[in-house]
């Protein structure tokens, strides 16, 4: 028996914040993941961290098993504590890779009930780029086909106890992304229009400022724009920034205006570089690494 599944993460979110009194935020997946084995050819538990454990726990639990009676392994190259998604994509893995294992195959709704008792959750697991309420689970929104910004990801260092920031979003009104960026981004999401939706991201990270500030994000906005950035976006309960440039930025040029930021901003600390994509589940399938979407 054979099971490897793997979610992606994420470049902090598009947008995040509070409209008409409910939480939401929308999703901003990248192709960076975490991976989740389950097989016969395994003994023990591996690389799996407490929120992981948990999410073994309840989907034993839920699927009217005690034990699991084969091993598990967890390996992820996301960053912890950054706001990249990374406990999200561990939770939805394995919740994915053990029922997978069981036979039985878990639609996207059953993961985020699941996955929002352990902790308020990114929706990178789910289909396409969706706004989600996280604190719920509710899917509020789905969106597919949009432009696959070219994205360069940055550390400003330090982590954030997700979690706490949540509490204290609850009792901060600044927190609250405006309808106007919601709107932008719906206009967006209608014309396909990158401009658009790098300006509603952008606006929203700016927002979150007055709750967790990050040093000097607007001079970064400012000259990646001079550099041909669209704008860029934030983890908004983490440490990182997303540059977000046109779907066909050149390689090249590309390289050559990381490198700018590099010189201009020496505290940040590049991640990497990447692509907006869409979320989901993916199992391998057969030897010839190959991925095959759960859902449709």
């Amino acid at each position: 028996m054979e099971i490897t599944v793997r979610v992606p993460g994420s470049c902090g979110e598009l947008l995040q914040g509070e409209l008409q009194g409910e939480p939401f935020l929308v999703t901003c997946p990248i192709g960076c993941y975490t991976t989740v084995r389950v097989s016969d050819a395994l003994a023990g538990i591996h690389g799996l961290g407490r929120k992981s454990l948990m999410a073994l726990e309840k989907t034993l639990t839920s699927l009217g098993k005690e034990e699991l009676p084969w091993g598990i392994r967890l390996e992820s190259s996301l960053p912890r504590g950054k706001g990249m998604a990374s406990s999200s994509a561990d939770i939805a893995a394995t919740i994915a890779a053990v029922a997978l294992a069981f036979g039985y195959q878990p639609y996207w709704e059953e993961i985020m009930r699941l996955a929002v008792d352990i902790e308020p959750t990114d929706g990178v697991f789910c289909p396409g780029v969706v706004c989600i309420n996280h604190m719920d689970g509710r899917m509020l929104a789905g969106y597919r086909g949009l432009p696959a910004f070219r994205i360069s990801v940055y550390d400003t260092g330090g982590e954030v106890d997700t979690i706490r920031y949540h509490e204290t979003m609850a009792m901060s009104p600044a927190g609250s992304a405006s309808a106007a960026a919601m709107e932008q981004f719906q206009r967006g999401v209608q014309l396909r229009d990158e401009a658009l939706l790098a300006a509603a991201a952008t606006t929203s990270a700016l927002a979150n400022q007055r709750l967790l500030p990050k040093e000097g994000l607007e001079e970064l906005l400012a000259f990646s724009r001079r550099l041909g950035a669209h704008g860029l976006n934030v983890a908004h309960s983490g440490t990182v920034v997303g540059v977000l440039w046109p779907a066909g930025f050149a390689d090249d040029e590309l390289r050559q205006a990381e490198r700018c930021i590099g010189k201009r901003f020496p505290q940040l600390k590049f991640l990497l570089r990447s692509r907006l994509q869409g979320g989901g589940i993916w199992m391998a399938a057969g030897d010839d690494g190959q991925w095959q979407g759960l859902f449709a």
